[in-house]
């Protein structure tokens, strides 16, 4: 067989006059890549894992924090950023304050408010579902006095039955937030259902959806601000105030809020945004994703080391051909440009079986919480790029090596 017969990708034929070409053409080096991975299947499969693991696991972990910031995001949006707490703050000495009961009626007559809400504290109030139930044993459900606005403020709704209205509210009437239902068992305000409060009957007229803005509501139940000041005393004076803002006029409102709550003592009002605590958690879990990342680049370091390993020995193994294609023309460019691409190829197939592994892994994430499914387009671009460079750089070695290898002393060890 002539020399030229044996020519194939990546034995370059010579140019007039003698001349080597000076470098393979990427289809030719991509050829010769992949024919080298291909004699060696199992080989570049188990070198391959290593990087896929640690690819595959970085996309993971920005997928599930992508799709849990995305879930954050899109409540948020929903329920709005432009809700504002009114809550009486502590004096000097650790008392707590006591918002007046005008605060209320002032907070309503604000320009670029929308809606106002409040919750009234009603203290001494156990609930139970019989009333043979001990005293002791309240199951940590408090009791909170409300108007007809709340739902509306917090832009809740109900799971079961309904909100008070005009006329319910001046009656033994309760509707109970989600953690509280679930304590007490019950799960639908259909029919007659009552429950003992303070010692009076009242009836399950409404079952809340979690309040996500406020979720120590959802551990109470509420009755109506009428029936509370009648049954128990209660004094006017509210426990927490919800304010919705025009949404560009949130923080106009929020400045004006406390002296306009509490004229004489503005000092001892707070104001919040409770959106801005579902913000705090999407930034902590960016936060938290940096660390998993970098795990995730140790796992990638261990599976270069295994492909730059797994290269210097294909290189000893392979000396005979290093040594014919020399012998056939090949240059030392050829040699290293060939190994330096095996290597590449081989990360980058890793990258796309990382990309693919941790791409599922999110989606069934996603579906187990109810989240959407989330994989950044840079993630996508990233895991075969990342590959593709981590493999150069592990082959950078082996090449050379392969390179350095004379035509003499390649064939002699066959």
């Amino acid at each position: 067989m002539s020399v030229a017969a044996l020519r194939g990708p990546g034995f370059p034929r010579p140019r007039r006059g003698g001349r080597d070409v000076a470098r393979l053409a990427p289809h030719e080096l991509f050829a010769v890549a992949l024919q080298g991975l291909r004699t060696r299947r199992l080989r570049a499969a188990l070198s391959a894992l290593g990087i896929a693991i640690g690819i595959g696991a970085m996309v993971a972990v920005v997928g599930v924090s992508s799709s849990s910031q995305a879930n954050l995001l899109a409540t948020i949006d929903k329920l709005g950023t432009n809700l504002l707490t009114v809550t009486p703050g502590t004096t000097f000495f650790g008392a707590n304050e006591v918002l007046p009961n005008t605060a209320v009626p002032m907070i309503k007559a604000m320009a670029n408010v929308q809606r106002v809400s409040a919750v009234y504290s009603v203290p001494n109030a156990n609930v139970f579902r019989t009333q043979f139930v001990p005293s002791e044993e309240t199951g940590g459900i408090g009791v909170d006095a409300t108007d007809t606005g709340l739902v509306k403020a917090m832009n809740s709704t109900v799971a079961s039955g309904h909100f008070f209205t005009a006329a319910s509210e001046n009656e033994p009437t309760v509707v109970l937030g989600a953690a509280a239902a679930a304590d007490l068992q019950i799960s639908s305000a259909t029919g007659h259902v009552q429950l003992f409060v303070g010692g009076t009957w009242f009836t399950v007229i409404g079952i809340l959806n979690s309040m996500t803005l406020d979720t120590t509501l959802d551990d109470n139940v509420f009755i109506g601000l009428p029936v509370a000041e009648r049954l128990f005393q209660v004094q006017p004076s509210p426990s927490e105030i919800y304010v919705r803002a025009n949404v560009n006029d949130v923080s106009a409102v929020s400045n004006l809020l406390a002296p306009t709550a509490d004229p004489q003592n503005a000092d001892g009002v707070d104001v919040s945004q409770p959106s801005n605590v579902l913000e705090a958690r999407a930034a902590a879990k960016g936060q938290f994703t940096t660390l998993l990342l970098g795990l995730g680049a140790v796992a990638l370091l261990v599976g270069a080391i295994g492909i730059a390993n797994i290269m210097v020995i294909s290189v000893l193994e392979r000396r005979g051909e290093i040594g014919l294609r020399r012998a056939l023309g090949a240059t030392r460019r050829h040699i290293s440009s060939q190994f330096l691409a095996e290597s590449a190829l081989l990360a980058a197939l890793g990258g796309i079986a990382g990309l693919i592994f941790g791409a599922i892994a999110t989606w069934v994430y996603s579906i187990a919480q109810n989240e959407p499914w989330v994989v950044p387009v840079y993630a996508l671009i990233a895991a075969p790029a990342a590959g593709l460079v981590i493999g150069a750089v592990a082959g950078l070695y082996p090449a050379a090596k392969a390179a350095r290898l004379s035509p003499t002393e390649a064939l002699r060890s066959t």
